[in-house]
């Protein structure tokens, strides 16, 4: 069997649950064996291609440091400030700057020049998300003939959004280097299409996207978690500590709990708006409910950041103002990050998963909420229409994100919604997450890349 060459952004060493993307092809190396390529998240003076490589309960890493440069343009630039804002409908908030697209290109072809002494004539490789996608054509350029996928975690924007980046047509054309393109939903793929055949010429046949000699599979196929060990976790002594700590500090309150990087593609100003709107159309329900925020910081260096962070406590204060009792505060908002054993049983104990972005790939915590859940007494998932994770599990209560009513609306029937109809919906959802679990997503995208 052909071993595998994952190759992403960061490396998490050995593996771990930090993240869904590093569950992922933890599964994917135990499963088919080979090397996790990528950048050590280290800062060198000048860039060597060393390459480091470690290998932790049966896991082989191989990881290069880079240049504070390198960081800068490729990183916190062109796919930071660049590439997710646009991917995420926020042109208003794109920078489009030469410097960064040179240094993203920079670090695409350096990655590529440091890996490829480590891919074998058989090997897979299989590279993920927007950071690299100009990875397959430095790779073809240098005479790689393996059979190259790449995957899309993120959404694609439609046409005229991507339109407004200068290097559209590039990048889209650096995508038909590769043998099959994953996306998370059947509409970030069709965005894909629409693009390539009516600014570029492409045919489409079936799943097969033809331009210029060049043929690329398509393939729609949603990121999964592993549902039933997400379940086992959620029943471990660790998450029942945590389970019985939130609750004892509830004080027989119903928690309705959100759990999100501090991003603003996350909808988390929208949300407490939604919430504040609960607590104004329904008084009755002042003193009865909890909302805990957790929010760990990221990309803390970049002003858009910093500035939703300095909004949400801003508003956080106000509502907490306008509307805490002597012995209730409506809002907790915490900015760490927690364990996945800690955050099981919160989610446990919560009678309500608040899961609004305003643009999602898919959103895997929408997942473990559901995996986290008693099933015999289960709380209700309320979920954002513009999360990929929407086109699966439709027995949530969708909301518009950006309606406040329709959050404080939602908010009122998960939290009055009667046992059975918890239960019932609850049952959809979690035969759903466990039938396409992150090794049938695996499965699928290997099998497609596997085939010649």
């Amino acid at each position: 069997m052909s071993r595998l060459i994952a190759i992403s952004n960061r490396v998490s060493a050995g593996g771990g649950s930090q993240g869904g993307l590093a569950v992922a092809l933890t599964a994917a190396l135990n499963a088919y064996g080979g090397i996790w390529f990528g950048w050590s998240g280290e800062v060198i003076e000048k860039f060597s291609g060393q390459v480091n490589l470690s290998r932790v309960n049966g896991l082989t890493t191989a990881t290069v440091d880079l240049e504070e440069q390198d960081i800068e343009e490729y990183y916190n630039g062109y796919a930071n400030r660049t590439l997710w804002p646009l991917l995420h409908y926020r042109v208003d908030l794109a920078e489009y700057e030469r410097t960064f697209a040179h240094g993203y290109h920079r670090v695409n072809e350096r990655l590529a020049q440091t890996v490829i002494p480590l891919i074998e004539p058989d090997d897979l490789v299989w590279v993920q998300d927007f950071h690299l996608i100009p990875l397959g054509k430095e790779l073809r350029g240098s005479g790689v003939k393996n059979r190259l996928g790449f995957y899309l975690h993120t959404p694609w924007p439609p046409r005229r959004l991507l339109s407004t980046l200068p290097e559209a047509m590039v990048l889209v054309e650096n995508l038909f280097e590769y043998d099959v393109i994953g996306f998370q939903t059947s509409e970030w793929l069709e965005a894909f299409c629409e693009y390539a055949i009516s600014q570029m010429g492409a045919q489409i046949e079936g799943d097969v996207l033809r331009r210029g000699g060049r043929t690329v599979r398509l393939l729609a196929c949603p990121v999964g978690i592993d549902a039933d060990g997400f379940a086992e976790i959620a029943r471990s002594d660790a998450a029942q500590e945590s389970l019985n700590r939130i609750r004892e500090s509830l004080v027989g309150r119903a928690l309705i709990v959100g759990v999100d990087r501090l991003d603003y593609s996350k909808g988390l100003e929208e949300r407490f708006l939604g919430y504040e709107r609960l607590l104004v159309d329904h008084p009755e329900m002042r003193n009865r409910v909890v909302f805990l925020q957790i929010a760990p910081p990221s990309r803390a260096g970049i002003a858009s950041y910093q500035r939703i962070r300095s909004s949400l406590e801003q508003l956080t204060g106000r509502i907490n103002g306008a509307y805490a009792a002597l012995n209730w505060v409506p809002i907790r908002y915490v900015n760490q990050g927690y364990p996945h054993d800690t955050l099981a049983g919160v989610y446990r104990a919560s009678r309500v998963g608040l899961v609004t972005p305003l643009r999602d790939g898919m959103n895997l915590v929408a997942k473990e909420y559901v995996a986290a859940q008693d099933p015999d007494d289960p709380g209700v998932l309320i979920l954002s229409r513009f999360a990929g994770a929407a086109e699966q599990m439709k027995d949530a209560l969708l909301v518009n994100p950006y309606s406040a009513e329709e959050i404080g609306d939602a908010l009122k029937q998960a939290l009055e919604m009667p046992l059975a109809e918890r239960q019932e919906r609850w049952r959809a959802m979690m035969e759903q997450i466990r039938e396409q679990n992150v090794f049938w997503w695996l499965d699928r995208f290997h099998k497609a890349l596997a085939d010649d």
